[in-house]
């Protein structure tokens, strides 16, 4: 534990991951809320409330990279604070609106989501030096882990005491009010003062075949998750145990706390694409379950790669991208996961469909194995070409001064 004491003695860290911890568990109960509010209060049709969670998902996917490179030109403050005054007009009237009204507002709302992951993450990568950025960003993995746990339990339970209405604009309410913590206490985004007012990097500094390919990771990876969680549901209710199901994310997730703090401690770095592989080929056991005990053992062992492919895969950007470049790189990321999320639900319903849970899970471990595998050799031959035309450059420069 010597590494996360070691962190941990920051305050500067401390407060970052306490900040995250807390402004996520709203993100997380508001997009359940949203569902079922549409089908429970609204009386909706899960199609509608499908359409309102992809419609949400691809404007906050889209608004991370703007969101991002405004950060890295305005600074924290004044890139939030237009997102703190539309979020708060919109989720003032949303809940109180029929369907197609709260699908506009609910959209506009989106564009302008106040950019927590990237803020956050860019926050950590600013308070921790490379050496024990490791165990830094291992720990904001098992924050989002836990917001992601306790965020739509607390909302889903609110709403056996008070109507989806209520619910919905108080979190909202605690969202927009995250966003006015964050204003207030403004954390730090660059690691020193001196690189504070440094302008930002051209785009094509960093924008290359290793910082894409870990975007087509993290999509790829997030895929994996989704495709699981959805083919989870699926293989419960073929066995008849759908108290157990809870049980059964639990274990999983509990995988991932257990693998993320792990990989936090490691000396080595690991990188994105052997773990993306490995992630995918630790889901393969689970198309075999023959119940739910089995399922849960594999889905343990499962979860071990989900957060440390995750948490490398930023590591691994804030190595490759010039700190004045984070924010739009690390918007870029966030709206490659969140494709990643649809994706993944989508491939393993189609495969759930046309051949029960075992080809959902087969499905999503090659969502995995397969990019994993083919993203490796692209950075490693594109590494290679780059070294090959870095030393023809300086045997050129030799040659002129000689």
């Amino acid at each position: 534990m010597r590494s996360y004491r070691e962190v941990l003695s920051s305050s500067a860290v401390r407060n970052v991951l306490l900040l995250g911890a807390l402004v996520r568990i709203p993100f997380f109960a508001g997009s359940v809320l949203l569902a079922l509010h549409v089908v429970q209060t609204l009386h909706g049709s899960y199609v509608q409330a499908g359409l309102l969670s992809a419609i949400v998902t691809v404007c906050v996917a889209v608004s991370g990279p703007w969101r991002g490179r405004f950060l890295d030109r305005l600074g924290l403050r004044r890139t939030i604070l237009p997102s703190i005054l539309v979020g708060a007009v919109c989720w003032s009237f949303a809940p109180f609106v029929d369907y197609v009204p709260l699908l506009v507002l609910a959209a506009i709302a989106g564009l302008f989501d106040i950019p927590i992951f990237t803020v956050v993450r860019q926050a950590v990568i600013a308070a921790t030096t490379e050496q024990d950025r490791q165990p830094a960003l291992a720990l904001e993995s098992v924050t989002v882990e836990a917001a992601f746990m306790v965020g739509p339990v607390l909302g889903v339970a609110a709403t056996a005491v008070w109507s989806t209405t209520i619910v919905l604009f108080c979190v909202q309410m605690c969202l927009v009010l995250a966003g006015v913590l964050i204003w207030l206490l403004n954390p730090p985004l660059r690691s020193t003062a001196g690189d504070a007012d440094a302008p930002p990097v051209a785009r094509r500094a960093w924008f290359r075949v290793e910082f894409v390919a870990l975007c087509v990771g993290a999509c790829a990876a997030v895929a994996v998750l989704a495709g699981s969680e959805l083919t989870f549901v699926s293989a419960i209710r073929e066995f008849g145990a759908q108290r157990l199901l809870g049980v059964i994310l639990a274990i999983w997730g509990f995988g991932s706390l257990v693998g993320g703090l792990v990989y936090g401690v490691l000396r080595r770095r690991i990188s994105t694409f052997p773990l993306l592989a490995g992630l995918g080929a630790t889901t393969i056991p689970m198309a075999f379950a023959g119940g739910p005990v089995f399922l849960g053992a594999a889905g343990l062992f499962a979860g071990l790669l989900c957060a440390p492919t995750l948490t490398a895969s930023v590591d691994q950007l804030s190595r490759i991208v010039p700190e004045s470049g984070r924010g739009e790189a690390i918007g870029w990321h966030g709206a490659a996961m969140t494709l990643g999320n649809g994706v993944g639900s989508s491939v393993a319903g189609i495969a759930i469909d046309a051949g029960g849970f075992a080809a959902g899970f087969g499905a999503s471990a090659a969502l995995g194995l397969i990019p994993g595998v083919g993203l490796a050799l692209l950075v490693r031959v594109a590494q290679r070409r780059s070294a090959v035309r870095q030393r023809e450059s300086a045997r050129r420069a030799f040659e002129t001064t000689t």
